[in-house]
């Protein structure tokens, strides 16, 4: 790490205090960060936000929003292609089933969890240890606070803190823009900049059927940023690699990710052609076809990124730096006395040991890793009834046990937030979910081989189609009220169902369980203790310098607000709302670059100088989709919605030489709203004007 950098997605509970004093001279207070914490949003649905009044109004992506608009649409009825406005609170829609969550407190449980691993155990008794105890920390901590409490691990099992969470699940829809707008530029401008999209929706958190109160929220910038400023972004970054080790990252791309491009790809041709068959069935397909495309080239600029020579050698560099740190401190330790030096002298062992322990587990899951990711993850069988059927099974067999014996999906703390899901009354499709299980099963047949023991047992003696027919057409899984006897009748009910998907997933659980534990046994409790063993080493070394890898948990970036350079160009720090109309103009106004009418004509109203989206170098990654942008007070200043394709190989590496994170810019959500909406209430509530 250079002394010049701004990476670092940074815990609330640790944050970079000095590290901004020294570089920027801004003094980061603990009641600027409490405020932060908690005005910030995660939404269930995969994305963040943050309260913009004090009566629940919250603000994220539209591309977030998109699960709950598609859900709140029906047949003729299309809110995510032409969006939504409620004028008065009584004309807010109720979300179905988003969940959002707002950290509350975090404290650090690390002995207590690594206490209950004694040196003794083997791989599957330390992994089973550490589940119990977790699970009975979170399970006292939500029967005595009533909030959502989750251990988290972080540094790859280096700490683990506990996560305290109050819960809504009364979100209601205010206002969103027409899809158009929202997403100027598809999949053509997806991590491409410059960028004019107007990515951001509206919602309300509701309590006992009112508005809630959130004294805690980020007041709206009129203005926004300037170029140079110093910017902070708080959101929930889903997951980094940049702590792995050589040899694991060697194995995602060699093995992992080519799997998983190849499985998109063929989700992705089939969600296509399913949608061009109707303009109802493109509706149907919309969010699941965003979903998988933004994945797929997610997924392609990483792989590109690891096959980037200079990025790997940056990578090797850093490994054999923190092995020589240790043997710096070693030697060093030798001259000492006490407990202290003898620490020091084992850290050289320790760093080795690590290394050649995730490099021997990569081995072990290569002979695996695609029958675990196609039957235990459920890569086979895409589609949220499978997802569905299994949860009826395994709750069947899992509550009865005790909280912290169960598997982690089940625990008392994540049980309400599952069920509330379980439960949905949003809309599915038939023949959309035979499309997308044709075409996972399909997969699952090319990348095991037909005569593959997990094949067979999947198709049942059909051809992919065939079994998906049989499976969706004779499934009462689509009534949530069928869920729920199923749920509450326990085992009983699950053992005399005829259900098909109950079935398969009864058929499969004994080799999709083996699975997991084989994993769990194999993989992941042998990597999480040689991951532990390197934070060890790094702690020692290098103190808290060092951020952990994102785990979708609030966490604090921060950067400047500055544009870069392209091939000999000079691109600007921000766009403007001309840039769009221009944009569309020189490529004949055709989809994806077409403007919604009300833009069109409403073009003469607006001050076409306004600054639209903006970059800056604050470290971002996928899950920070709606997070809020800060200024030094603490003021909204934009919403974080993409990366550029520089900024892809973020995942492994942090760059700020092109990479950026790209943001709404706030001046522009108050011109659009003010002139070309009909949202006077809501311009009031985020102004006060």
């Amino acid at each position: 790490m250079t002394a010049v950098s701004d990476e670092g997605m940074w815990l609330l509970n640790d944050a970079p205090k000095q590290r901004l004093k020294e570089k920027y001279a801004f003094d980061l207070t603990d009641a600027w960060l409490k405020n932060a914490m908690l005005a910030s949003v995660r939404l269930n649905s995969g994305g963040s936000g943050g309260f913009v009044s004090a009566a629940g109004l919250l603000v994220t992506n539209h591309h977030v929003a998109a699960d709950s608009l598609q859900k709140l649409s029906r047949p003729g009825e299309d809110l995510l292609r032409d969006g939504f406005y409620a004028p008065a609170r009584d004309k807010e829609l109720k979300c179905p089933d988003l969940e959002i969550n707002v950290l509350q407190e975090i404290v650090d449980v690390t002995p207590e969890v690594n206490a209950a691993v004694k040196p003794e155990m083997k791989p599957g008794e330390a992994f089973a240890a550490r589940r119990a105890v977790m699970g009975r920390i979170e399970k006292e901590s939500l029967d005595r606070t009533g909030l959502r409490s989750d251990v988290v691990t972080l540094y790859n099992g280096g700490l683990y803190h506990l996560y305290r969470y109050k819960k809504y699940t009364d979100v209601r829809l205010v206002f969103a823009p027409e899809r158009q707008i929202a997403s100027f530029g598809g999949d053509v401008d997806n991590f491409e900049y410059p960028r004019m999209n107007l990515d951001v929706a509206f919602f309300r958190a509701y309590e006992g059927g009112v508005p809630a109160k959130t004294p805690h929220f980020f007041k709206w910038s009129g203005t926004g940023p300037a170029g140079g400023d110093l910017v902070f972004v708080t959101g929930h970054p889903g997951t980094t690699n940049r702590l792995e080790t050589l040899a694991k990252l060697k194995h995602r791309r060699d093995l992992t990710l080519p799997y998983t491009l190849a499985r998109l790809r063929a989700l992705e041709a089939a969600l296509t052609q399913y949608s061009e068959q109707s303009g109802e069935k493109r509706r149907q397909a919309a969010t699941d076809l965003h979903s998988v495309a933004n994945a797929r080239k997610a997924f392609s600029g990483q792989y590109q990124g690891l096959l980037d020579p200079n990025i790997m050698a940056q990578k090797k560099a850093s490994e054999r730096q923190l092995v020589e740190n240790a043997a710096a401190h070693a030697r060093r330790s030798r001259t000492g006395e006490g407990p202290g030096a003898a620490k020091g002298a084992a850290a050289l062992d320790d760093a080795l040991n690590a290394l050649e322990a995730i490099e021997a587990t990569q081995a072990r899951l290569r002979a695996f890793e695609q029958p675990y990711g196609l039957v235990e993850t459920g890569h086979a069988f895409h589609s949220p009834l499978f997802g569905t059927a299994r949860h009826c099974v395994r709750m069947a067999d899992e509550l009865p046990k005790k909280s912290a014996d169960r598997l982690r999906e089940y625990r008392d703390s994540n049980l309400e937030s599952l069920k509330f899901q379980l439960f949905s009354p949003a809309p599915l499709y038939p023949e959309l979910e035979r499309a997308k299980l044709t075409a996972s099963l399909t997969f699952l047949a090319e990348t095991l081989g037909g005569e593959h023991p997990l094949v067979k047992l999947a198709l049942a003696g059909k051809n992919p189609a065939t079994r998906a027919d049989d499976l969706i057409g004779g499934t009462r899984l689509f009534d949530p009220a069928e869920r729920k006897r199923l749920v509450d009748g326990g085992k009983r009910a699950v053992d005399e169902s005829k259900d098909p998907l109950i079935v398969l997933a009864r058929d499969i659980d004994a080799e999709a369980r083996a699975l997991r534990t084989r994993f769990e046994t194999e993989v992941e409790e042998p990597e999480r203790q040689a991951y532990a063993a390197l934070s060890g080493v790094r702690f020692l070394t290098l103190g808290n310098t060092v951020a952990p890898d994102a785990t979708f948990t609030l966490r604090l970036a921060f950067g400047t607000v500055q544009g870069y350079e392209v091939g000999g160009e000079k691109l600007n720090f921000h766009t403007t709302f001309g840039e769009a109309f221009d944009k569309s103009e020189k490529l004949g106004g055709k989809e994806p670059f077409d403007l919604p009418k009300r833009w069109t004509e409403g073009k003469s109203k607006l001050d076409l100088g306004t600054p639209f989206d903006f970059v800056s170098t604050a470290d971002t990654i996928g899950g920070n989709s709606g997070s809020p942008v800060l200024n030094r007070a603490g003021e909204l200043v934009g919403i974080n919605f993409d990366r550029n394709r520089h900024g892809l190989v973020r995942n492994f590496v942090y760059t700020d030489v092109q990479a950026r994170h790209i943001a709404v810019h706030s001046k522009s959500v108050l011109e659009a709203l003010r002139k070309l909406y009909p949202a006077g209430p809501l311009v009031q509530e985020l102004t006060g004007t």
